[in-house]
């Protein structure tokens, strides 16, 4: 059975003294908007709760190669979807045409963030991603029902910047063998203090095309609250990253009175009066009430 109801959510978390998700076209320095608001990219954020779902135990598509499960020896989506024996056994029975609703059902029934969050599968005719002359490439598309905006800081963050030295060259400095080289040198970057949200929602009419299910939407919930567990590195290290809040609204129908942009804007946040915000307890939280519809707070 598909999601019975509508829910919307939204996440409230921490950083200190931590990168929450650098950008490579900046250095790798933590992402910020034009007037110094700390962000999180949505991609960031299903991208922890793909791999938490995963330690939970669920086939995960978009695997990351350093969190693999155990066994799988795909390097690319391609061969993930392709070997997988229910598409394999598909494709065969299909013998060269092409049912895009079929392989798009089989792809959800099978991995959780694909009747989650949707994917495209767009695998070009042909061995070596080259493609067959005269044949055509075929994109199988999924629309998810989880979508996740961006996490925003609720106030400007401040960024420091640390010259790191490594111990040792990774190339021979080539003029003078007993110098370090030029890779010795580096930088790393961090946040020293933020609170960030992010929201979301789930749509009913999307996951009745995908087979998502309040199992599901649940599963979703305990990794939000759980989303920075085995997630620890260098530029985060444990304890750095915490979730302070999540807010979950569950509607009393699957095509409720009230937009996910009015349940939004019924979560007021803003820092206490005289009060230089450097944690949760420094903001004032409250919740406009909405008719029927009282979110569940978990802490």
């Amino acid at each position: 059975m598909s999601l019975t109801k509508k829910v919307d959510f939204s996440i409230i978390f921490s950083t200190t003294k931590a990168n929450p998700n650098g950008d490579p076209l900046n250095g790798n320095r933590p992402r910020t908007d034009y007037e110094g608001f700390g962000e999180v990219s949505d991609v960031c954020l299903k991208r922890k709760l793909r791999n938490r779902l995963q330690d939970m135990g669920e086939d995960i598509y978009v695997q990351s190669d350093d969190n693999r499960k155990a066994g799988d020896t795909y390097r690319n989506l391609r061969e993930r979807f392709e070997k997988n024996s229910r598409i394999q056994a598909e494709i065969e029975k299909q013998q060269g045409a092409t049912n895009r609703e079929e392989l798009a059902k089989i792809a959800c029934e099978v991995w959780f963030d694909v009747r989650a969050f949707g994917q495209v599968f767009a695998f070009k005719k042909g061995n070596n991603n080259e493609e067959d002359e005269g044949s055509d490439s075929v994109s199988i598309g999924v629309r998810g029902p989880v979508t996740i905006q961006n996490a925003v800081s609720l106030a400007p963050v401040e960024i420091l910047s640390q010259q790191i030295t490594k111990s040792v060259n990774l190339e021979p400095n080539k003029k003078d063998p007993d110098k370090k080289g030029p890779d010795t040198m580096g930088m790393k970057h961090r946040v020293e203090h933020g609170i960030y949200v992010s929201y979301g929602s789930i749509n009913c009419q999307l996951a009745e095309k995908t087979g998502f299910s309040d199992e599901d939407a649940e599963k979703i919930r305990q990794a939000l609250l759980t989303l920075f567990e085995n997630d620890a590195s260098s530029a985060r290290p444990d304890g750095s990253m915490e979730v302070c809040r999540l807010y979950w609204w569950q509607h009393d129908s699957k095509t409720p009175k009230f937009s996910s942009a009015k349940v939004h804007r019924s979560l007021q946040i803003k820092a206490k009066d005289g009060v230089v915000p450097k944690s949760i307890d420094d903001y004032e939280i409250s919740v406009t009430p909405l008719e029927n519809l009282v979110p569940k707070l978990y802490e």
